[in-house]
């Protein structure tokens, strides 16, 4: 999907419809001014200046997270995505935004069965009926994406059908382009928002969505994730039929299913909300620390049981990865954090994020914000610890010291958040920290290992090898362009600015007093010279300049004692 800045007139027409009806959207929902502050009608050539202010819909009562949601909602597909992304993003939106955003509804009407038709057998490239014995007209989900329908493969397999709506990508194209120039105004005319840079938002939204518009990418994931608990009998993966899975169809293996949170008819099935309470937790400390490839919207539209109280997780569109030193780096931040060491979990987390690399840390106050954190958060009973309570005041720590989180941690931050607020309400007294202590034990431990070790020195000495490889050949390249006349050596000069800008001030003071001095000059022998005109025998001319001369010097004294400096 390309997706380029718009501007251009001949883009400009392509988009000026959908771009009155989001900014009429804006406007109805209460965000006029945003759209004011924005300046938008002078960077688009044609069209924006013919868009109606509707009356406001009647939203003095909601908040403005409330606000939000709904004009996403009306927005349709891309950002609905955008508001569901977010929400799961605490480092980029408020608190309360991130709860009402988690809120949006995808459900639509089904789009119609002959269109379905059409595109299942473009995608598969043989009609229905020669690929299934039965598939279901009526859908059985409709979502802004796609739909999902019921059907029954020629070999018995009752399977699900995914399959994407038509013309999609079209708008989510249109949608993304208007977004970008959107974020772009806002990071130029809005000086609340720069900071949280949203040209960069939506590049990664955008990436996000690309894996989510193409079906095979989802498959993968299912794919990988079945494949990293192949022998855990307390997960279940739906099997993925790639024969019959394109970019814009999904066929999966059909599972009967209870959704965890329906405690009245886990209990008539037979089965323990403890017992899947607990298998949850491990599931995702599984995902996070053994792994490190977990399931990004862990809400419980997206958890199941089985029977025999096996979890089943679906929709594997939105996943997160965390190499080993993101998952070293993070069990270190929670076990300094849990033994109290506020200089180890400074450290830890220093390792975790970056910062721009003109902010200068103060090392001595994120360490004492640190030590303020643990004390405030970390007591002797962890099992009454609000671990989303914890992600919030832990984002706030590092967005008031410029730092930055890698996205994927975020998510599995609050991936957790999510799982532990589930969990609880399947069994109250399930202790989620308690039960992460084994196995950030395990990942410390780990590293120390004799396997470990050897392949981290075998891992160095081949950098090492390859390095003493390249520098025989890069010290040519070096003789080679020396001895040609093309070695250039680069300095950057730091510090130097103050200097410089002194100098430019003493400059224009002598240039300004230099120019004082010439009219002094010039109107002393005009005046000599007795030129006419004359006021009271002196030349009007003369005395101009010397009133002149004395309104600069006035200037430039009081430019220097402002400064104070003589």
């Amino acid at each position: 999907m390309a997706v380029r800045k718009i501007g251009i007139a001949s883009r400009t027409y392509r988009h000026v419809n959908r771009y009155r009806q989001i900014l009429t959207v804006l406007i109805k929902y209460g965000f006029g001014g945003l759209v004011d502050r924005l300046k938008i009608g002078q960077y688009l050539e044609v069209g924006l200046q013919f868009i109606t202010r509707h009356t406001r819909e009647h939203v003095d009562t909601l908040s403005a997270a409330e606000r939000v949601r709904m004009a996403l909602e009306e927005l349709g597909p891309t950002f609905i995505k955008l508001g569901q992304v977010l929400s799961t993003r605490p480092d980029l939106v408020p608190p309360d935004f991130a709860t009402e955003l988690s809120k949006l509804q995808q459900d639509v009407p089904a789009f119609p069965f002959d269109k379905v038709r059409a595109i299942v057998e473009a995608e598969l490239g043989k009609p229905l009926g020669e690929i299934f014995e039965r598939f279901d007209e009526k859908s059985i989900a409709a979502a802004s994406i796609g739909q999902v329908h019921r059907a029954r493969l020629r070999d018995g397999d009752e399977v699900v059908v995914k399959v994407q709506r038509p013309d999609i990508e079209a708008l989510v194209e249109v949608d993304l382009e208007i977004l970008l120039h959107l974020a772009l105004l806002a990071e130029r005319h809005v000086e609340d928002l720069r900071s949280y840079r949203p040209s960069r938002i939506v590049e990664e939204f955008t990436r996000v969505l690309e894996r989510e518009l193409d079906f095979r990418t989802e498959a993968s994931h299912l794919e990988r994730f079945a494949g990293d608990f192949l022998n855990d009998d307390t997960v279940y993966v739906p099997k993925v039929y790639r024969p019959y899975t394109t970019r814009h169809v999904l066929t999966l293996e059909y599972v009967e299913v209870i959704p965890v949170l329906e405690l009245e008819a886990l209990t008539r099935a037979g089965l323990d909300p403890q017992v899947i309470a607990q298998r949850g937790a491990e599931l995702t400390l599984k995902q996070i620390f053994v792994h490190g490839f977990f399931h990004a919207d862990p809400h419980p539209g997206n958890v199941f049981v089985l029977p025999g109280n096996v979890i089943c997780l679906l929709d594997f569109g939105m996943m997160g990865r965390l190499d080993r030193q993101g998952r070293e780096c993070f069990a270190d931040l929670l076990y300094a954090v849990a033994t109290r060491d506020a200089a180890r979990a400074t450290a830890a987390l220093l390792r975790l994020t970056t910062h721009d690399d003109d902010h200068e840390l103060d090392l001595r106050q994120i360490e004492s914000h640190v030590a303020e954190f643990i004390d405030l958060h970390i007591t002797p009973r962890l099992g009454e610890l609000d671990f989303g309570k914890l992600l919030r005041e832990l984002l706030e720590l590092v967005r008031r010291h410029r730092l930055t989180i890698p996205p994927d941690l975020v998510m599995m931050m609050k991936a957790a958040a999510t799982v532990e607020r589930l969990v609880s309400r399947l069994d109250p007294e399930l202790d989620l920290v308690a039960a992460a202590k084994p196995y950030v034990q395990r990942l410390k431990l780990a590293r120390f290992g004799p396997q470990r070790l050897l392949r981290d020195v075998v891992d160095s000495g081949g950098e090492l090898l390859q390095l003493a490889r390249e520098i025989p050949g890069g010290m040519r390249d070096l003789l080679r362009l020396a001895k040609r006349g093309g070695l250039k050596i680069g300095f950057e000069h730091r510090g130097l600015e103050s200097l410089l800008e002194t100098h430019e001030r003493v400059a224009n003071r002598v240039s300004f007093a230099i120019v004082v001095a010439a009219l002094i000059v010039g109107s002393s022998l005009i005046v000599q010279s007795r030129l006419p005109p004359t006021w009271h025998d002196i030349p009007v001319i003369g005395l101009v300049g010397y009133l002149a001369a004395g309104a600069l010097g006035f200037i430039l004294l009081v430019a220097m004692i402002r400064h104070g400096r003589f």
